[in-house]
């Protein structure tokens, strides 16, 4: 029996300069394996029920992630988890210029760092023979057919018709030559690229998230499946793909409602499997509406991860972004026991900093010190992370207060009216101080100056600490010790009193 790498046909170029790529490592916690349309010659099962809910979340490795396309990722996840599904992370790695190992491996690192694992992996360079062989049934049916026109000529083409203020669709003047006059074309020189031949019909489809959507093929141009060179392009290998790893249901990107049509016809013409469901999340735009983009580094994953944004809010943060629930500091497991394609709205969405930030703060507010004990200061104890954790944005701002509490500060020059509470609090000075000391010693200060509220209060905190706010002064008094503080108001009460 002929296996699918045992073709009749040499490969092409494009496929021989990779045919020995080994495949990567699985990346998740499951397998390489999928089955392939019924349509098209057999291959390995999955094993899994027919009726199993089967997601993929498919990214080119050309940039790191974004937040656009990790919040697709994310909800393919929650979906597949919810559903008791199949969460598929495929790489549509054909772009070779495009593309670079360190691209890859931050898609997998970022993942992971989200919470997010998956259950199968693929690679489109892995399956280029399979392409060859399915383009080669779809050549021998009359759907994939040879075009000669160079841009030049299909922008004069496109130009006439607008001018005829007529939609700019191909004519399929290729699809009226003659086997002749293909044959003078490669003859002089010139290499075919392949376009597919749509239905003459409607498609409709009913989306999960956008509602009923409707295409007329006949007011779109034949889709070019295959360049010159005989690489094939992103929808023929999605397609393709789709149909071959029983994918259920495609949730991706607004931006690929337009393509949705002409790859439901597509996935017709090679399988009798069911086509998979759509679901279009609107796209999410920045704080003044603009869409965003995955090479603004400012909004990668990247760059939050490296400003301090906790994972755990940034997964709570994106499912809810979107929808009619507010985001709130749930764990990975409360998402996917609540999550719904129903909660999303057909408006895009907002990504709102600020409203990202107050959730990483929650997050931060709740975790228990063994949580982060390995991503504070060395010496750090319970005891630090309880007395600033309420004080945090970020986790990166605990080691300020760790310098505050333990180590030096700038000395800060206060007016002069400020100095008869900084001496008072130098000759009342505790021999140690317990979380009940401050109070006490605050007292002792009033008692001795008149001075009371802010006037007290204000002058003391800005001398201990280098700052107008922050973690309550009986926590961070016991951390600092006495000498230390000492040290502090005596430098203080210098500079405060030295002329000009």
């Amino acid at each position: 029996m002929q296996t699918l790498y045992q073709l009749s046909y040499s490969p092409l170029p494009w496929v021989q300069r990779r045919i020995d790529r080994s495949p990567a490592p699985d990346q998740g916690a499951g397998r390489e394996n999928f089955s392939p349309a019924s349509r098209l010659p057999p291959g390995p099962k999955t094993g899994y029920p027919a009726t199993m809910v089967k997601v993929r979340f498919a990214p080119s490795p050309t940039g790191y992630l974004h937040v656009g396309n990790a919040r697709a990722a994310l909800v393919n996840f929650l979906f597949a988890r919810h559903e008791g599904g199949v969460f598929l992370l495929r790489l549509d790695d054909t772009d070779t210029e495009r593309g670079r190992p360190e691209y890859e491996q931050g898609i997998y690192e970022d993942l992971r760092w989200l919470g997010l694992a998956w259950d199968e992996t693929a690679r489109q360079s892995d399956r280029l023979l399979r392409y060859q062989q399915v383009a080669e049934q779809l050549k021998a049916s009359g759907r994939l057919y040879p075009c000669f026109e160079n841009e030049e000529e299909l922008a004069a083409k496109r130009a006439a018709l607008i001018r005829r203020k007529l939609p700019p669709v191909y004519d399929r003047a290729a699809l009226k030559l003659t086997p002749e006059q293909r044959a003078a074309a490669e003859a002089n020189g010139k290499r075919p690229y392949w376009r597919f031949k749509l239905s003459d019909e409607a498609v409709t489809w009913q989306d999960l998230v956008l509602g009923p959507r409707s295409i007329r093929l006949p007011t779109v141009s034949d889709p070019v499946l295959i360049r010159a060179d005989g690489t094939p392009l992103y929808t023929f290998t999605s397609v393709v793909d789709d149909a071959d790893m029983d994918i259920t249901h495609i949730i991706r990107g607004e931006d690929h409602v337009s393509n949705t049509a002409v790859q439901i016809d597509l996935f017709r013409a090679v399988s009798r499997r069911p086509v998979p469901r759509f679901a279009h999340l609107p796209l999410i735009a920045g704080g003044e509406g603009e869409k965003l983009s995955k090479r603004i580094g400012s909004i990668s994953l990247r760059s939050l991860r490296k400003d301090g944004i906790e994972p755990a809010a940034l997964a709570a943060y994106l499912a809810r972004l979107g929808t009619s629930k507010d985001p709130a500091p749930l764990p990975m497991a409360d998402l996917i026991a609540q999550f719904s394609l129903a909660d999303f709205s057909r408006s895009p969405p907002r990504f709102d900093a600020a409203q990202l930030l107050g959730l990483n703060r929650k997050f931060l507010h709740n975790l228990p010190y063994e949580a982060v004990k390995d991503r504070l200061p060395a010496a750090a104890g319970p005891e630090f992370w309880e007395a600033v954790r309420g004080n945090l944005d970020m986790l990166a701002e605990a080691r300020r207060w760790w310098e505050v509490a333990r180590g030096e500060i700038a000395t800060p020059a206060l007016p002069e009216e400020a100095l008869p509470v900084l001496r008072a609090a130098l000759a009342t000075l505790p021999a140690r101080f317990t979380p009940e000391s401050w109070q006490g010693w605050a007292a002792a200060i009033a008692a001795a100056t008149g001075a009371k509220g802010r006037a007290l209060y204000q002058p003391l905190r800005l001398a201990l600490t280098g700052e107008e706010h922050g973690p309550e002064m009986a926590r961070l008094l016991a951390l600092m010790g006495p000498e230390r503080a000492a040290r502090r108001l005596s430098a203080c009460v210098a500079a405060s009193a030295r002329p000009g």
